[in-house]
């Protein structure tokens, strides 16, 4: 009986430590926010930051399974800018979506679509691609 309270008690105190570091995600690289943007309905400034990979899996996304959409921050001096929801594709998904080409293993390309409504910020690491699409503010 008491080796189980040890375990855990063990547990417990081991916890703060694991979820201390999961906080801190996975950088996905430095990427170019080329104008002002929306990211999750809050004001995100032009500019550059590391784009942040959080490690949980997004649980309510119709018509997708949770590992194909996760949180992403935007970082800049250290703080969080905004937050949006990228979309995980493989390399074989992201060549269908691919109409003005890919950005290479290890970069990101920004492009405006459908009009000027939406900033996507691409970025390709190891051949997993995750596309951010930020609202842009109505003038």
């Amino acid at each position: 009986m008491k080796t189980i309270a040890a375990l855990a008690m063990g547990a417990l105190l081991l916890q703060p430590a694991v979820t201390a570091a999961q906080t801190e995600g996975q950088s996905l690289g430095s990427v170019s926010v080329s104008r002002a943007a929306k990211a999750n309905g809050e004001a995100l400034p032009a500019g550059t930051y590391t784009l942040r990979l959080l490690p949980q899996d997004l649980t309510k996304v119709i018509g997708q399974t949770p590992a194909e959409s996760r949180w992403v921050e935007f970082v800049r001096g250290g703080k969080v800018a905004g937050k949006e929801v990228a979309t995980v594709l493989t390399a074989a998904e992201a060549k269908a979506v691919a109409e003005r080409g890919m950005p290479a293993s290890g970069t990101s390309k920004t492009e405006l679509l459908k009009g000027n409504e939406y900033l996507r910020i691409w970025v390709n690491r190891g051949g997993t691609h995750y596309l951010v699409h930020l609202a842009m503010p109505k003038t």
